[in-house]
């Protein structure tokens, strides 16, 4: 059975890499033969599906239509150009903003809001929106992992570890991981530079867009400033954040209607969701929980223990650089909540600290879904994004930015963790 559920895993991932229209309906038709295999029992099905991740992809996703309608990101586009030498250094700028929204607020939550805003100024400047999304979805991966706020991964460490958001800036008086993926933000501005080397046009002078309305910024707001707040909440429902995006979003609409007294700013704002997007998440959540009840996470687990040894660097490496590789293909939710135990047995067996073992599997877990279109939720999410404005992005498109990116980002945290903490 382990076999067959590795066979089906692999290519459902070469299927959804080689047939990128049709990713919704191969996750959920590899979903369905995980189940009727028995592999991932029938009741275990709901459990399976991260149901707080769609509940706030929709809600943002609603709220976001309603953010694009009120024209501020054609505001915030007209902005910013002013302020822009040219392309080169707006995507720059684009990207470290997005990569700061990131440090606080969900990764996806972060490409929804700075997404428009990137197609704004592409559609303003006649270019193509691929690559400056890419590169805003990719800035956000990498600083999701800066504080407890900033990632569902960074969550499960801090829980599992006991660390509260203060921990995640400096612990036992030295500096912690928010330093080494800032550092690492930094260190990607001249891969940037060097992707949009050739986008040196001046930015044509326009007029600053009017904003018709302002109450779906201040909803966008006030998600971030509610996620941000519900995460000192102890023993809160799991789904909590998802309620909140889901309940914003109702709120927006409703006021739409009474403000409009039309349905047809709802209808549009539903009518905006990425349907396909979350069919695709559903699936790919079933497919994880089918291989981790298949063993075959726990064998990459144990995979590590066998290879490293008793050699600190050997394992340090192996967990940064090893999490890279499978979280390009694994969602990284359940292999870091999957490692958590096993690293933190390593460091009690030998005798080490755990927290250079832990960092280092934030640094490559969360930055390693950067190297393919599917390895991270922000990446599906950027991509269905684009589809809906008429663009299709390549597996090559996506990888000649992730790259480097991801290389680079990754080799400075896996330096400035080892320095610090080893």
């Amino acid at each position: 059975m382990k076999i067959f559920a590795l066979v089906l895993f692999l290519t459902t991932y070469i299927l959804l890499i080689s047939l990128p229209d049709h990713r919704p309906w191969i996750a959920l038709g590899s979903a369905a033969l995980f189940v009727i295999s028995g592999i991932l029992p029938a009741v275990s099905v709901p459990s399976a599906v991260d149901w707080n991740i769609l509940m706030m992809l929709a809600g943002t996703m609603g709220t976001v239509s309603l953010f694009i309608e009120s024209k501020m990101p054609g505001r915030m586009a007209d902005l910013l150009l002013r302020r822009m030498p040219n392309v080169m250094w707006a995507a720059v700028a684009l990207s470290l903003f997005a990569g700061i929204v990131s440090a606080f607020v969900d990764n996806v939550a972060t490409v929804l809001m700075i997404a428009p805003v990137g197609i704004a100024i592409a559609r303003r400047l006649d270019i193509s929106p691929v690559p400056l999304l890419i590169a805003i979805s990719v800035s956000s991966n990498l600083q999701g992992a800066a504080t407890l706020v900033g990632d569902t991964t960074s969550i499960l460490l801090g829980g599992y570890a006991g660390m509260d958001f203060m921990d995640f800036l400096f612990l036992n008086g030295k500096p912690a991981i928010f330093w080494a993926t800032e550092l690492g933000a930094i260190a990607t501005v001249p891969v940037i530079l060097c992707l949009f080397r050739k986008d040196r046009g001046a930015i044509p002078e326009t007029e600053i867009t009017e904003v018709e309305d302002l109450f779906p910024t201040w909803l966008l707001l006030g998600t971030v400033l509610l996620l941000i707040a519900v995460s000192f909440i102890p023993g809160k429902p799991a789904v909590t954040n998802g309620l909140i995006c889901l309940a914003l979003f109702l709120i927006g609409a409703v006021r739409a209607l009474l403000k409009t007294r039309s349905f047809r700013p709802v209808r549009h704002a539903l009518a905006e969701i990425d349907y396909q997007t979350l069919l695709l998440l559903a699936g790919l959540f079933f497919v994880i929980e089918g291989i981790r009840r298949a063993g075959i996470i726990d064998d990459i687990s144990a995979l590590f223990l066998r290879v490293g040894g008793g050699n600190l660097f050997l394992m340090y490496t192996l967990i940064v650089w090893g999490s890279v590789l499978f979280s390009a293909f694994i969602d990284n939710i359940p292999y870091v909540a999957t490692m958590l135990p096993v690293v933190a047995g390593i460091a009690a067996g030998e005798g080490w600290s755990p927290y250079l073992l832990y960092f280092g599997l934030l640094v490559g877990a969360t930055l390693g879904g950067n190297l393919t279109p599917i390895g991270a939720s922000a990446n599906i999410t950027t991509i269905g994004l684009l589809r809906k404005n008429g663009c299709e992005v390549t597996t090559r498109d996506f990888m000649r930015i992730g790259v480097p990116f991801t290389l680079i980002a990754v080799l400075v945290g896996y330096l400035f963790c080892w320095f610090v903490w080893a």
